[in-house]
């Protein structure tokens, strides 16, 4: 869990995804990346249960699996923001 935590770019999208449900065509447009690569990141908040899916018709909606991960992402988002 903490490593996906590590990386800026899977940082935003959870950040993105705390403000509602998206698709996926609508992360590759908040982030300006390729899709291969904002699909890259969502496996690996997938797979350490950070996000869920559904899937309806042709798109692929993603959301933060639970309120714990709100919880935890302002958490890691507070101690970033620090002064140490």
């Amino acid at each position: 869990m903490f490593h996906a935590l590590r990386d800026p770019s899977r940082l935003r999208l959870l950040i993105l995804l705390s403000r509602g449900e998206r698709n996926v065509t609508e992360l590759v447009e908040a982030e300006q990346a390729k899709l291969g690569s904002i699909s890259a990141r969502l496996k690996v908040l997938y797979a350490a249960r950070l996000v869920k899916r559904r899937r309806e018709a042709k798109h692929v909606f993603y959301a933060l699996s639970d309120d714990h991960v709100l919880t935890l992402l302002n958490s890691v988002l507070a101690h970033a923001a620090e002064q140490g």
